[in-house]
């Protein structure tokens, strides 16, 4: 469902902050769709065009941009997981070859990888949480798009041969992997933290 989006703003232009009360009651009601449930249609080309053009405007000190995507798609994913689950088996480890049905399910994934600039003056940490909130900024406009979408990392994320696997550089990391489609059934709302167990007032 292709959504017009405003043309991308010049560098330098003015851009007045105002209120966007729709976009607080999406905030209220957000809720991730379980990957399981994730069929098609999935984003098209142009609506992950669009997704990627939003995710991108997420925090990142320095201007870095220390972050890329690797888009997996149809026959392409599906050989990726392929390559994962003869991995798995290979170490005749059932329970992880297991594990890739979350990543089986759903039409499209997006891998969103953490690529620290090591030359930056800006600290790893922080390159490491702007990838973060890529991840984050393109789970929402995903979800404000009206298709079902998982933030997932599992094994696949950590281990160096799945790594390689992937194409991924010794410095880099795999911040998440957005599953993307339309759920079968709408999300049931979870449990929740209590906000107040988690604030403290500093004062000195």
């Amino acid at each position: 469902m292709t959504v017009a989006l405003p043309a991308a703003p010049e560098f330098g232009e003015a851009l007045p902050l105002q209120p966007a009360p729709e976009v607080l009651r999406f905030l209220a009601r957000r809720r991730s769709a379980s990957a399981l449930t994730l069929t098609d249609p999935a984003p098209s080309e142009a609506d992950l065009d669009q997704l990627l053009r939003l995710a991108t405007r997420a925090p990142d000190h320095g201007k870095l941009a220390p972050w890329r995507f690797i888009v997996l798609r149809g026959e392409d994913k599906a050989r990726f997981a392929g390559r994962l689950e003869a991995l798995a088996l290979g170490r005749d480890d059932r329970q992880s070859a297991g594990k890739l049905a979350k990543l089986k399910a759903p039409p499209l994934a997006v891998a969103v990888v953490s690529s620290p600039k090591a030359e930056a003056p800006i600290p790893e940490w922080e390159q490491r949480l702007s990838a973060g909130a890529v991840c984050t900024t393109f789970l929402y406009a995903a979800l404000a798009m009206g298709y079902g979408a998982n933030w997932i990392t599992d094994w696949y994320s950590y281990d160096a041969d799945a790594q390689r696997i992937l194409g991924l550089a010794p410095e880099e990391r795999v911040a998440a992997f957005m599953l993307l489609g339309t759920p079968r059934e709408p999300p049931l709302e979870r449990e929740r933290p209590e906000v107040g167990a988690l604030v403290t007032r500093w004062k000195g």
